[in-house]
């Protein structure tokens, strides 16, 4: 009788002979190897949000561009403040958007609302509950007051000339304030970066298609909605291109026609080394094949390579690995390619709630979440084909390729999806 043979409990160990490249070494290879792509524009500063600044953008005016009462209040000539204070009283008030007041002369008060021009003269505005009014014509108020107080002086915020953004940041949705307040009309932005997206595999269906006609052995195209999602989120225009079976020759076509509308494409699917995987085989062929073994869990199966001079990310085809990948690779090189420059991700140290017994050579990456007690959990499986597993993280456990015991309470690196905006 025959011994049964076992599965290897190391089957998804390196195999012998075969380097593979760590994660921090095709990281740093994209940081060097990839440059801006986009051609700058001029926005409009209230359409110009998620945008990315071409060139360091400086204030117009500045902010406030006058000197403003803070409060609506009593203003007044401090340079004689006292415990006991009384001070004469013009029968004037200076509201906000009026310059009918010029000067006050010493030892007198005014009556001003929030956002009034400071008549010459006043330096300080003590507030109208503070106040005692005498007679109609003098006020009094008791107690210390700091000679500026209530006052906002011009510029006090943003002066002219003063450097708001540098070139690479991204505009945010506070960022119009300033940009508004400070007189800026346009601003030079990069143009979107144009993402192409490509699935493909025999057994790959568009998600468009009615449920009827998914047949046994296919699969609904989860990737490239997802990948889609994400690359729009990032401030990126997409282009659906769509799925394709495994053809070398209709493949080699959408490539080619990727490279003349594309600045950068995703595909998903045909990365190992399968005889139906044409993708890393074409590129290393007849494009330029930077990396393929990529030290990572999940997603061994990764491409990084140029296709006529168009970079080409090439992401496993589980939706798990397609979406870690993503993160982790393609994220802070889209950030570069688009003019905002290489982020490192932001790694929070956590205590874990989870056990767990690493081998070496990979650079691990866990879906996970903090819980009420303010350590990590791991989803229950690591399976990269475990999507509902990505619904219920809210970041990743990242684990280095040393080979490692973690014990619970130990402390892991977390990395939060609101790191990639998500």
């Amino acid at each position: 009788m025959s011994q049964t043979k076992k599965i290897k409990d190391d089957c998804f160990a390196l195999p012998k002979g075969v380097k593979w490249s760590p994660v921090d070494t095709a990281l740093e290879k994209l940081k060097n190897g990839l440059s801006i792509i986009p051609k700058e524009n001029l926005q409009p500063v209230e359409k110009s949000v998620s945008f990315i600044i071409s060139k360091p953008c400086y204030a117009q005016i500045s902010n406030p561009n006058f000197s403003n009462s803070a409060v609506d209040g009593y203003g007044l000539n401090g340079k004689n403040l006292s415990e006991d204070n009384t001070f004469n009283l013009l029968p004037k008030v200076a509201y906000a958007g009026t310059n009918s007041i010029d000067t006050i002369p010493n030892n007198y008060a005014i009556r001003i609302m929030t956002g009034a021009r400071l008549p010459k003269g006043i330096n300080t505005v003590v507030l109208s509950e503070d106040v005692t009014l005498i007679n109609k014509d003098k006020i009094y108020f008791k107690g210390k007051l700091k000679k500026g107080s209530n006052i906002r002086l011009e510029g006090e915020d943003v002066k002219k000339g003063e450097l708001l953004f540098h070139q690479g940041h991204r505009l945010k949705v506070q960022d119009l304030a300033l940009l508004v307040a400070a007189g800026v009309k346009f601003v030079d932005v990069y143009k979107p970066l144009k993402v192409g997206i490509l699935s493909t595999g025999d057994e790959i269906l568009d998600p468009k298609i009615d449920i009827k006609k998914l047949s046994e052995g296919m699969l609904f195209d989860c990737n490239r909605p997802l990948l889609a999602s994400l690359v729009s989120k990032w401030g990126c225009d997409v282009i659906d291109l769509g799925v394709e079976k495994d053809h070398y020759d209709n493949i080699k076509s959408k490539l080619n026609h990727a490279s003349k509308i594309c600045d950068v494409l995703l595909t998903s699917g045909g990365a190992s080394a399968g005889k139906a995987d044409f993708l890393s085989r074409m590129i290393k062929d007849e494009g330029k094949l930077y990396e393929w073994r990529i030290a990572v869990k999940p997603g061994r199966p990764l491409s990084l390579g140029l296709w006529n001079n168009m970079p080409i990310f090439c992401l496993p085809g589980n939706p798990v690995a397609a979406f870690v990948c993503s993160l982790i690779f393609f994220y802070p090189s889209m950030l570069l390619m688009g003019g905002a420059g290489w982020k490192e991700p932001l790694r929070f140290q956590v205590f874990s709630n989870f056990t767990k017994k690493k081998r070496s050579g990979r650079k691990e990456y866990l879906r996970a979440k903090i819980n009420s007690e303010g350590m990590v959990d791991v989803y229950k499986s690591e399976g990269s084909g475990r999507i509902s597993g990505l619904s219920w993280s809210t970041g990743l456990v990242e684990l280095p390729e040393e080979s490692l015991e973690i014990n619970k309470g130990d402390t892991v690196n977390f990395i939060p999806y609101s790191n990639y905006g998500i």
